[in-house]
């Protein structure tokens, strides 16, 4: 009887890992909408498209409206693999089961980008303290409240530096991804708007004619390159297939045509990838809880003692970030 006990179990336990490698075979891969759907599409495909020929896995693209939907996507594993921006990514890390792996690098060799306050070329409005007179005769556009360039770091370096909420500032403020943004500011549909470096080249390359229409007026530090992130049960075998790939294309380590991977690179103004980890989260989460305490102290509903005891653990947090921080760029 024992025996049947222990062949039964045997063969659930062989289907049961069938069904995950079976489940493993496929891979959504999510990539969040810094643009139209048409153009990330364009971008993206010869990318998967190597990624399943090179691994075997049977990888499909996954959109969404908007960069909760990749989140909640690998939340629910609905999405096994993401390219994030380094906001969405700390999202996906702290709520999705996600783990970054490896890096984008930009195809000039920067080691990252830069958040941008743009406005229309011919604005009157010069530097970022003529945008902030507050006194809500302009409108301004922000990006998706998961982005780290369209969001997180505007509000963090413009206006949490400086006290201001948004929404108490301008006539109108909207929520769209960075080509929208650009194209509202070379229309002269809002004022200014929040976009990137990343992203203003690519509105140069494909829409020139409204790059001329844009200026920028304001520029933060530097911010680490976009990583993509895995969620954390992947089977082992399935994530060193996606790290070798990502790491061997368009290098010499590469077994593919490297011409035609660098060219696939190229379209999406990248060089070859470098290995990553959650670490290069730590200078968003600094960011993020350096907005949280701006905005406490700026909350005239609140009594001095109240402030000091919902910053006092901000505080703490953030100063265990920066050491870490410096750990990781002393190593």
């Amino acid at each position: 009887m024992n025996a049947i006990f222990k062949s039964i179990a045997a063969l659930s336990l062989a289907a049961s890992l069938s069904q995950q490698a079976l489940a493993a075979e496929t891979i959504n891969f999510g990539i969040i909408s810094t643009e139209s759907q048409q153009n990330l599409k364009t971008a993206w495909e010869p990318l998967l498209a190597d990624l399943k020929t090179k691994t075997g896995l049977d990888v499909k693209p996954f959109f969404a409206s908007d960069y909760a939907g990749i989140i909640e996507g690998m939340r629910f594993n609905k999405v096994q693999v993401a390219w994030y921006g380094n906001k969405s990514a700390m999202e996906a890390v702290d709520r999705a089961d996600g783990e970054v792996f490896v890096q984008s690098v930009a195809k000039n060799g920067d080691p990252g980008y830069w958040s941008v306050v743009i406005v229309p070329k011919d604005s009157p409005i010069q530097t970022i303290d003529e945008l902030l007179t507050c006194d809500k005769s302009k409108s301004f556009g922000l990006g998706d409240p998961n982005s780290t360039s369209g969001y997180l770091v505007p509000m963090t370096f413009v206006f949490g530096a400086r006290g201001i909420d948004p929404k108490d500032c301008f006539k109108t403020v909207t929520n769209a991804n960075h080509e929208t943004n650009a194209m509202a500011v070379a229309m002269k549909q809002v004022d200014a708007a929040a976009n990137n470096t990343e992203n203003m080249a690519l509105i140069q390359q494909n829409k020139p004619d409204a790059f001329a229409n844009i200026r920028e007026i304001w520029r933060s530090p530097l911010i680490p390159s976009d990583p993509i992130v895995w969620r954390k049960d992947l089977p082992e075998e399935a994530k060193t297939k996606l790290r070798d790939f990502f790491l061997a294309y368009g290098t010499a380590n590469s077994t593919g045509d490297v011409a035609h991977e660098k060219e696939v690179l190229a379209g999406l103004k990248w060089a070859p990838f470098k290995a990553s980890t959650d670490k290069q989260l730590l200078p968003i989460r600094v960011m993020e809880l350096s907005k949280s305490i701006a905005k406490i102290e700026a909350d005239a509903s609140l009594s001095a003692d109240a402030k000091a005891e919902k910053v006092k653990p901000l505080t703490e947090q953030k100063a265990k970030f920066e050491a870490e921080l410096g750990t990781a760029s002393n190593g």
